[in-house]
């Protein structure tokens, strides 16, 4: 098998599966709970945090953990839409979100909010001028990601804050689920972060909010005491250290995994500049992680089905995304509608083998010359 979805989820690192089955058979307790075995829960959960917190260097920050980068991108943007309303109903994101911050923004335009989208430079950046013109004082946040998932493009959040910043009364939220352990990330940047563990590696099921510790937002989920005020639930002990543990076998080892992976990407982007039927949609700012092309004579769930049959997987759009209709992301940067609907995405990890990339390569040419064959 030769999987080269990693942008989807990613395979669980045995060691974080060992850790999480550790803390599941030996911590029983609540971390709420006042016995004894409630204390050592709570112990290990505030070790787990605090090294979370040392890993991303969070020194004035806040770590909610939920169910998933999902949860916790509704969890922002309803919760600031919901707290600060009074303030201004304009909010400003891209078309390169995941559907998770698109389609709660959607949600809060039938609520009186106002969306804009800020305009996108040729190589998928924002355009930083738009951006100034957009915002104003009503506007009360600006979302936007640091890589988005289908073209793996990074965006200049640097820049991007400093403008936010101009704006006492805006918040900087940005979805961090395809950059964390790819690049680093300086989350003093931004207001909100969020994330997800599955992306590096951890367990599905449990996500990372971080925000600055003097703002103030709306719960999503109430109840009972939990790690937090703004999340209720039991806490989830043994997904939190596994996270840890996902955290600390990748975060070190960032610019030595982006080197390995720029040599594979060069290697694939160049053998297959070699089709002519073959369009490339991820441009200079996209992270050498993420491969984006078009075949626009060749439907890409056939390609991808066809890929199956080699025991290789490969994607179209975004796993979240509706089946059958055109990437919005890709459209986005190409303002090209049959490439939008023909768009298939390779994503690579550092576990991706040499070897892997030849196999791949070989059954790429056997499925794109019989399906231009049988047309």
């Amino acid at each position: 098998m030769v999987y080269l979805d990693y942008a989807a989820t990613t395979p669980v690192d045995r060691e974080v599966l060992n850790t999480f089955n550790k803390v599941c058979l030996e911590y029983p307790g609540n971390s709420n709970s006042l016995h004894k075995l409630g204390v050592e829960a709570k112990e290990l959960e505030d070790y787990a945090t605090g090294k979370i917190k040392e890993l991303l260097q969070l020194d004035n920050h806040e770590v909610i953990y939920t169910s998933g980068a999902s949860e916790a991108n509704n969890h922002v943007i309803k919760g600031i839409c919901s707290k600060y309303k009074t303030r201004g109903k304009h909010i400003i994101t891209t078309f390169l979100e995941h559907s998770s911050v698109l389609s709660t923004i959607n949600y809060l335009t039938n609520q009186g909010f106002v969306v804009d989208y800020v305009k996108l430079l040729d190589d998928g950046r924002v355009d930083l001028e738009h951006l100034k013109r957009l915002i104003g004082n009503d506007t009360i946040l600006v979302s936007i990601c640091a890589v988005d998932s289908e073209l793996g493009i990074v965006q200049p959040i640097s820049l991007i804050s400093q403008i936010v910043r101009e704006y006492p009364k805006c918040f900087f939220h940005v979805d961090c689920t395809q950059a964390l352990g790819k690049i680093p990330l300086d989350f003093h940047l931004m207001d909100f972060a969020t994330a997800s563990a599955h992306k590096i590696y951890g367990l599905k099921g449990i996500g990372l909010l971080i925000k600055k510790k003097n703002i103030m937002f709306d719960n999503l989920i109430h109840g009972g005491k939990s790690s937090t005020i703004y999340r209720s639930g039991t806490p989830p002990l043994a997904l939190i250290v596994s996270l840890m543990k996902s955290l600390d076998l990748i975060i070190p080892y960032i610019h030595e995994h982006e080197v390995y992976l720029r040599m594979l990407n060069q290697k694939i982007v160049s053998k297959l500049k070699e089709y002519d039927g073959v369009y490339f949609n991820s441009t200079s700012a996209s992270f050498p992680s993420t491969i984006n092309i078009s075949l626009p004579l060749i439907k890409p769930e056939t390609f991808i089905h066809a890929m199956d049959e080699y025991d290789i997987y490969i994607s179209t759009k975004s796993a979240c995304s509706a089946a059958n209709t055109m990437s919005d992301s890709v459209y986005a940067v190409t303002k090209d509608r049959e490439r939008a609907m023909h768009s298939i995405r390779i994503s690579l990890s550092f576990k991706t083998t040499k070897e892997e990339v030849d196999e791949f390569l070989e059954a790429f040419d056997a499925c794109y010359q019989a399906l231009n064959f049988k047309r």
